[in-house]
């Protein structure tokens, strides 16, 4: 691939990436989640520490666009995540903003170099394949040493510590099993608003509450233990089997939702990152 050719992908690739975190960000109401209409469960945090984590994010993602398309290795694309959130601290004053989009839309922008500089056509069962066959491997291994890190000498991470607790899968877990919560949770979601007609804000709310609804988000389960998760999809499961935004009163419902998490101090950001992920993955879509 010519070097012109190859920097305008990556910088289109990086330009979808931050546009997809941007548009987590701006979605409200978000139950328990930092929006420019409030800082949801959080204290130590809000959109405009959200906007200064996301731009220190945007050499990262062409970064790694371009070392999948040149086929890195796991390893390289891990260091580029450790930098990236090294960056990410320094904007934010230590503050864990995106510690897990860094991992799992970094991935997806991975695949997509690769795809792109492959010369295939871009898809969601391509993106998907590229990252089992590329990197899958690689990643199940690093699942494994983390989880096992987290039971000796102590968890990288809050999320590791959780997920170690609660046998729940974090988000190496995903990774290694090719992102399944986008693939066949969130894009269903979101594409089935999107057939019925809905806008895209709301299809992007249909997407987070069906995420909510299925995975087990080690951020809930940090802040909240299992009785927290289990309130965190009961309430998801119960927005969906009412309709979720075809519902007259969807948006009363949300907004319900989005309080009663703030009460009680829970926050599902990996389903969060989850959904900036599916966005990405539409946005790349033909």
């Amino acid at each position: 691939m010519a070097p012109a050719v190859a920097v305008r992908m990556d910088g289109e690739t990086a330009r979808l990436a931050l546009a997809c975190l941007h548009a987590e960000l701006l979605l409200y109401p978000k139950p328990g989640l930092v929006s420019p209409v409030d800082n949801g469960s959080h204290t130590d945090m809000n959109a405009a520490t959200f906007m200064r984590s996301l731009l220190s994010l945007r050499h990262y993602f062409a970064a790694i666009c371009r070392a999948g398309a040149a086929d890195a290795p796991f390893a390289e694309l891990r260091q580029l995540g450790v930098l990236a959130e090294r960056r990410m601290l320094l904007a934010t004053g230590g503050i864990n903003t995106h510690r897990g989009a860094i991992f799992c839309l970094g991935l997806l922008c991975a695949a997509h170099g690769r795809l792109r500089a492959q010369g295939q056509a871009v898809d969601a069962a391509a993106l998907r394949a590229t990252l089992l066959r590329c990197w899958g491997g690689a990643l199940a291994a690093h699942a494994s040493v983390i989880s096992s890190a987290a039971t000796t000498t102590g968890p990288a991470s809050h999320g590791a510590l959780v997920a170690h607790r609660h046998a729940a899968a974090g988000a190496r877990e995903e990774a290694a099993l090719g992102l399944p919560s986008v693939f066949e949770v969130g894009l269903p979601a979101l594409h089935g608003a999107l057939r019925a007609g809905r806008p895209m804000q709301a299809a992007r709310t249909d997407a987070l509450f069906a995420l909510m609804a299925h995975i087990s988000d080690t951020n809930v389960l940090y802040r909240g233990g299992a009785g927290g998760a289990a309130l965190v999809r009961r309430t998801a499961r119960a927005f969906i089997d009412a309709g979720g935004t075809a519902h007259p009163d969807w948006l009363a419902s949300a907004v319900a939702a989005h309080r009663s998490f703030v009460r009680r101090r829970l926050s599902p950001g990996g389903a969060a990152d989850l959904l900036a992920a599916t966005c990405f993955v539409h946005a790349v879509l033909p």
